[in-house]
């Protein structure tokens, strides 16, 4: 779902972006300054967190509490880093209508809207309030006791991940789908995912990518041992639950890699979808599909593609990543290869 618009400013009101950077790294604190500098030049408040403060040295900004009213007020959670800082600040935007902008200084970086190269252009669509704003489905997540009385609770923007505390031992799980049960196995773990973590952990566990404005819950097994283990993908409005029996391995829950919380022995967790969505800003108008080929790397044309359309079918090495040492020769007329054609440096077949 997309919005054009902005966080918590109007027309007639003082303007705020509060900053969350990865302080680790020097690169990224000057260029967090030399954007502070900017915003601040345009007329913009900048707010930075309190145990950021020091690394950034930025005498004109505001100084906050790394806490729920941090960007309480603020147009945009500005972030360089990684997605690892992008969930961090996250947090922060939850608890305000501020929408989150990410400058990509990791290394897929999938949260992130932009690139360092592309920051300048980024800041102007912010002094211009030119950019949308996407809602991306949050989970909340409860664990329970034997009795099912609730004992933690927390949310995630990507995933949840329920995994055995021992490693030594499978976690026997019985998985329920609006309080029904479906299906139970022993496992390594079992991941609930948003459609904006689909491209995370849950891919990494063989889950499917899901476009981040469908709607629906993804609940992905982790080196299940069972013949039904595939991935499961439900409606938004379902609640989706793993029971841990009390004879088995202790469970653990980690909400975006960054939460946890100890499952009781018999105990239960529950994933819905959550009230409030995550606000993102979005400045460049590329499709999901681009970002998804250009962050994996993915090849767009085939090999036959790439000779079949350059004039006169030179010799030429194929653009697909798997292939980018082979040569490709002309097909023949029928678009097959033409007999005894070499793919790569091998013999010809002496029966063609």
């Amino acid at each position: 779902m997309s919005e054009a618009g902005q966080g918590e400013w109007r027309p007639g009101g003082g303007r705020h972006v509060l900053l969350a950077v990865h302080t680790g790294r020097e690169d990224i604190v000057e260029l967090a300054r030399s954007s502070a500098a900017r915003l601040e030049r345009a007329g913009i408040t900048v707010r930075v967190l309190e145990d950021e403060a020091d690394d950034l040295g930025l005498p004109g900004a505001d100084v906050v509490p790394a806490d729920a009213e941090a960007a309480r007020g603020a147009e945009i959670v500005m972030v360089f880093g990684g997605d690892g800082t992008f969930l961090r600040a996250a947090e922060l935007a939850r608890y305000s209508h501020a929408a989150l902008m990410g400058v990509n200084l990791g290394r897929v970086g999938f949260l992130a809207e932009t690139e360092p190269e592309a920051v300048e252009e980024t800041l102007t669509a912010i002094e211009r309030c030119d950019y949308s704003v996407e809602k991306r489905l949050a989970v909340e997540i409860d664990v329970l006791d034997a009795t099912g009385a609730v004992v933690a609770g927390t949310w995630a923007l990507n995933e949840v991940s329920v995994e055995k505390a021992q490693r030594s031992r499978v976690l026997d799980v019985v998985v329920s789908i609006d309080g029904r049960p479906l299906t139970s196995f022993g496992c390594d773990g079992v991941l609930f995912a948003t459609p904006t973590g689909s491209t995370a952990y849950a891919f990494s566990a063989g889950g499917p990518v899901v476009w981040p404005d469908v709607e629906a819950l993804l609940l992905v097994p982790s080196n299940a041992h069972a013949l039904f283990s595939r991935p499961l993908v439900t409606s938004p409005d379902a609640v989706l639950s793993v029971a841990v029996p009390p004879d088995g391995n202790r469970a653990r829950v980690s909400a975006d890699g960054r939460r946890a919380f100890d499952v009781p022995v018999g105990g239960r967790v529950d994933v819905r979808r959550a009230e409030r969505p995550v606000r993102i800003a979005r400045v460049h108008p590329s499709t999901f599909g681009d970002r998804l080929g250009a962050k994996f790397g993915l090849p767009v044309h085939g090999f036959r593609d790439a000779r079949r359309h350059d004039p006169g079918h030179e010799l030429r090495p194929s653009r697909n990543v798997l292939l980018r040492d082979v040569v490709t020769l002309p097909p023949s007329a029928n678009g097959a290869p033409a007999p005894g054609e070499e793919v790569r440096g091998g013999t010809p077949d002496p029966d063609a």
